[in-house]
């Protein structure tokens, strides 16, 4: 029958709409709430989520919605009323209640467009209005819109003010909000409204929970300690009644200031058998209590025990093998230890747990951490010895020196029968076997006397040092800023101690270390900046590496208080400037302060005084390398007296430009190929006067220096020092012809395999998915012969002629006798300069160690544009495209570390 207009019609249809539709599905919707209220596991660990919904992806992947009876009814009795009950006054509940199912379904885009709908149609009902908002906001929360979601709920509280009651959902939605923000005090207070106006008895509970964890958070104790009580007397679930009472217990002795013993009321919860699945959560807060209170060993202990009684519960397993980690790190310092706890936590700890990435990046990269914290426990030992007399310092040496006994590491997957296990860490899981028959290396003579005669082959007798494979050292050896690895990277003894020469016995490793002692002045100075050094790095890894600025800070003021004058003054005051900004303003000014008046010419300086003087200067520089490619075609060109004018012109105005080394070069050569050998004499002594310490171009001047010098007759004889160009004439010390570009496809062999691949079109951005079940590489961790050096110019248009006769100086000056050559091979968008060739993955790290500080005075072009990386030679031979070129960086974070 149609529906007809009349009031007779309406009444029916209001009548039926609310009681056959309406107040089912909102039966069907209690129903399902309380069925996800006993399902729904929450992690105490972290800040309860206002609502039962699940975490916001950071990569959204689209989904089917959940298939739920009560929901699909839900939807199917909404439908209804729009379409069969157009006249009722109940058309924005039908879709209110069509959004609602698709949201606890998982379908969230259309939620958002059903509730988006229902905010514009039915703007004037003020309640209908909010609610839309509310639950549209939560959406766009839910699909990590976040700035979106964060808008709406702006314009959802301003509506808020006129409607004054049924608002403890907004005011909480905006709190959850807050909260993803990290504004907890504004959370705080959003909640406390909230809690006031809700009618639902759980969701008080629920919210009054979450409020005293934030209020915890915040230090305010006082009421944390009130609102946890509160709930732990409330009808709430047990678990959360538990959590309260283990909260509450561990504030109560923070608030009264009584030495209350803490210890044994959480280890009273024990005998209550309602406890016993909570076992290891108990052990786990006493450990925290004991790790506050500085009895580390004794807080070891119980997390040890929560480990042990830890059955089902993998997040608590994971939170104590973190903290046992922790203490290891940073109290016992037992680096190897701390590396396998890490190691053990990552392997369980699920990967939306808050610093997930974090923890992960300290587990990766802890040995740069390790081998600096042993370096600076060594140079204590050798000052503390050194001050000691000289009759007692023999058998301090011999007891430091004296080998402990390591446990070997493990290698490989460990099997989940040792997860249960809290000692698994220690144990060694592939004990390595001492046979007559070993295939191990060093345990091979044969292997090692043909290993030797190898080596003799390529490189001679060499000394074992530090760059061995440079038969002459250069300044670049000797730079005093931090490259890829610092300063320390270099001089450093890994913390296994692999890097002793296996023939030296005990009593040479004493008496090298008795000699080495800082004895005299300049050694204790020596010593002591390796101190400043590897503490310096330390807190700059832990700043920019894994974002921890609480951590940079107090290693940053370790320094200053052990070292108050040093040379790394002015980037600590910055750090610490920036770092306390925003959580300790009166500190941040008094390091702000300190930069201002102690260094008011430093670039920290005047980056505060001026926030756009970084990009002012990437201006200037973008201009130096225009003003140096415009130079360089002239001297290609074979205009020596232009070159001449426009080097003089550049130096003369920006006389501190990094480039002035290389316009000096230029302008040098340009003289070599129009005078005789004395006026380039003088040029060359010049740059060698004037940038000393300059690591591209002063090693090559030296260079031709000593080959003028051995040759000078030679050169007196010539009209013009250097001859122009003549391939018939010989060339001036031992410059390489350029290789040319090598043309696509990138290698003719590979051929078949690119032909093999799909054409895809190509993506405008890179666009990572969700790492759900990541596909195998195409690129091999093997081992290879040979390995390259590429930079990566992301603009096929750029001209790469200076940058190549840039990157060509740098490897005549610093690795004169290794013939490495440069090649440039064109991509469709990319352009690979590749530095060949290394015999080893060894080999080819020392090379990317010393050239990736100089980088940006080798490469002329802007910085944003170019990336290094090293590669083996089958994995280079698969770079056929910028995405191959993404896919290979991704595969690079995992490897050839």
């Amino acid at each position: 029958m149609a529906n007809k207009d009349t009031a007779v019609d309406r009444r029916f249809q209001n009548l039926t709409a609310r009681y056959n539709y309406i107040y089912n599905s909102n039966v069907l919707l209690t129903e399902y709430n309380e069925s996800l209220l006993q399902s729904y596991t929450d992690n105490y660990e972290k800040i309860l989520p206002v609502y039962l919904d699940p975490e916001p992806q950071v990569n959204l992947v689209l989904t089917a919605g959940v298939a739920n009876k009560q929901l699909d009814e839900v939807i199917t009795k909404s439908q209804t009323i729009i379409n069969e009950k157009s006249f009722s006054n109940y058309i924005d509940d039908a879709y209110m209640l069509l959004g609602k199912a698709n949201y606890l379904k998982g379908n969230y885009f259309i939620a958002a467009e059903y509730f988006d709908y229902t905010a514009k149609t039915y703007s004037s009902d003020l309640k209908t209005f909010i609610m839309a908002m509310n639950w549209k906001a939560r959406s766009q929360m839910q699909l990590n819109n976040m700035v979106l979601a964060d808008k709406i709920i702006d314009t959802m509280l301003r509506a808020c003010d006129e409607l004054k009651k049924d608002i403890a959902e907004p005011l909480a939605t905006a709190a959850q909000m807050r909260i993803y923000q990290k504004r907890n005090k504004e959370a705080i207070l959003f909640l406390e409204s909230a809690i006031e106006r809700a009618e639902e008895k759980q969701l008080r509970i629920r919210w009054r929970f979450i409020l005293a964890q934030l209020q915890e958070k915040e230090k305010n104790i006082t009421d944390a300690y009130a609102n946890f009580t509160k709930v732990e007397k409330s009808n709430a679930p047990f678990e959360m009644y538990f959590h309260a009472n283990l909260n509450r217990i561990k504030l109560k002795a923070l608030l009264s200031g009584e030495k209350l013993n803490k210890e044994q009321q959480l280890l009273a919860l024990l005998k209550d058998d309602k406890n016993t699945d909570y076992t290891d959560q108990i052990y786990y807060q006493v450990g925290e209590l004991l790790s506050a209170e500085g009895n580390f060993v004794k807080a070891a202990e119980y997390y040890n025990k929560s480990v042990q009684t830890s059955t089902r519960n993998q997040n608590q397993k994971a939170l104590s093998y973190l903290r046992i980690a922790d203490l290891n790190f940073k109290e016992f310092n037992d680096y190897i230890k701390a590396k396998r706890y890490y190691d053990s936590t990552v392997m369980i700890l699920p990967k939306n747990f808050p610093d997930y990435d974090a923890i992960v990046k300290k587990a990766n990269n802890l040995q740069y951490l390790t081998d600096r914290y042993t370096l600076i426990a060594k140079e204590d030992t050798a000052q503390a010895i050194a001050k000691l007399p000289a009759g007692e310092r023999e058998a301090k040496v011999k007891a430091y020196l004296t080998p402990k006994v390591e446990v070997a590491n493990t290698g490989g997957v460990i099997n989940n029968q040792f997860l249960n296990d809290p000692d698994f860490p220690n144990q060694s899981l592939n004990t390595p076997k001492t046979a007559a028959g070993s295939t191990f290396y060093f345990s091979n003579n044969a292997a090692i006397s043909a290993g030797f005669g190898d080596f003799k082959k390529r490189w001679g007798n060499r000394q074992l040092e530090d760059n061995w494979r440079q038969s002459v050292r250069s300044s670049a050896q000797e730079t005093n800023s931090v490259l890829a690895g610092g300063n320390v990277a270099t001089g450093i003894t890994p913390a296994n101690g692999t890097n002793n020469p296996t023939a030296t016995d005990q009593t040479s490793l004493e008496k090298q270390f008795l000699d080495g002692l800082p004895t005299t002045p300049e050694l204790l100075a020596s010593s002591n900046q390796k101190i400043i050094d590897a503490y310096f790095e330390i807190a700059s890894f832990y700043q920019q590496e894994l974002g921890d600025k609480a951590e940079a800070n107090k290693i940053y003021l370790e320094l200053l208080k052990r070292y108050p004058e040093n040379n790394h003054l002015v980037a600590m005051y910055y750090s610490l400037y920036l770092n306390y900004k925003g959580v300790d303003e009166a500190k941040s000014e008094e390091y702000k302060q300190l930069v201002l008046k102690k260094f008011p010419e430093s670039n920290f300086a005047k980056t505060i005084l001026d926030p756009s003087y970084s990009a002012k200067q990437s201006q200037l520089e973008n201009i130096a390398i225009n003003n140096y490619n415009t130079a360089f075609d002239t001297y290609a060109k074979k205009d020596y007296p232009n070159v001449v004018k426009q080097v003089n012109d550049n130096i003369s105005a920006f006389p501190e430009n990094d480039f002035a080394p290389q316009y000096a070069y230029l302008k040098a050569i340009a003289i070599g190929r129009t005078a005789k050998v004395d006026s380039l004499l003088t040029q060359f002594n010049l740059i060698t006067t004037l940038y000393p310490n300059d690591k591209i171009i002063t090693p090559l001047v030296r260079d031709h220096l000593k080959y003028i010098e051995a040759n000078l007759e030679e050169f007196k004889q010539r009209p013009v020092a250097l001859i122009d160009f003549d391939p018939n004439a010989p060339r001036f010390v031992s410059q390489a012809n350029p290789a040319p570009v090598e043309n696509k496809p990138l290698v003719t062999e590979n051929a078949t395999v690119k032909t093999a691949e799909p054409k895809v079109a190509k993506p405008v951005e890179e666009v990572k998915p969700a790492d759900v079940n990541k596909p195998a590489s195409i690129f091999s961790a093997a081992k290879s012969e040979e390995y390259y050096y590429v930079i990566d110019v992301a603009d096929a248009t750029l001209t790469l002629s200076s940058s190549r006769f840039g990157l060509g100086q740098f490897n005549r000056g610093n690795y004169p006798d290794n013939d490495l050559v440069h090649k440039l091979v064109e991509l469709d968008n990319d352009q690979l300069i590749y530095v060949t060739s290394f015999i080893d993955l060894e080999d080819a790290k020392l090379y990317e160690s010393s050239i990736v500080g100089q980088l940006k005075n080798i490469m002329k072009v802007p910085a944003n544009l170019y990336k290094g990386f090293i590669i083996s030679k089958e994995n280079f031979e698969k770079l056929t495209d910028r995405q191959r070129i993404n896919e290979y960086l991704e595969f690079l974070k995992d490897n050839y570390k």
